[in-house]
């Protein structure tokens, strides 16, 4: 054990208190150094292999990762909002056209919470000169037919659109309207 000399009196002191035991006087504080030399061990073969394996694992899933956003920043395809407007507008430009002696098809709509809407004029009906109930009545189960069996309708069937037939008379106002939803069929 090591001993401290007294810097106020000279008596010798155990190294490991504060205070001579002689004067009481504080004693100078002893510095160990300790050099510590690490000891290397080689890595064994499976610790290697076993890194290796988990960088290319973390390497994998980071090229993963920024594939996927690159896909989705630069490739993604349209959203079927977007797609349903395109078919709006592709339609509209054949706009107004008459289906019939006394329906002229105005326009289509993409409208929000997955619905297309198709706008119809009937030319020779004024509001207060038919029964609206009843001719509702009647086109109906003629229209959900039609969006049941039409193949140009699959695409919006196949996305659960809800598909809504809304007709005006020659004035404008409204008459009635259809809505053809996905539990009418599918």
């Amino acid at each position: 054990m090591e001993k401290i000399n007294c810097t106020n009196c000279g008596s010798e002191n155990p190294g490991h208190i504060k205070y001579c035991t002689s004067c009481g006087y504080e004693l100078p504080k002893v510095t160990i150094e300790e050099i510590n030399t690490p000891v290397l061990q080689p890595a064994s073969e499976s610790k290697v292999k076993r890194n290796k394996l988990l960088g290319t694992i973390a390497g994998s899933v980071v090229f993963l990762l920024f594939y996927y956003a690159a896909q989705q920043l630069f490739f993604k395809s349209p959203s079927y909002d977007k797609e349903m407007m395109t078919i709006a507008s592709e339609l509209n430009k054949t706009c107004p056209i008459m289906v019939d002696s006394v329906t002229r098809f105005d326009n289509a709509v993409a409208l929000p919470v997955n619905t297309f809407q198709y706008n119809y004029t009937l030319i020779d009906i004024e509001i207060g000169s038919i029964d609206t109930v009843e001719f509702k009545n009647y086109l109906e189960p003629t229209i959900t037919n039609f969006v049941k069996s039409c193949p140009q309708m699959k695409y919006q069937r196949d996305h659960n659109t809800t598909i809504n037939y809304y007709y005006k008379d020659k004035y404008g106002n409204y008459l009635f309207s259809v809505s053809v939803k996905p539990e009418n069929y599918k």
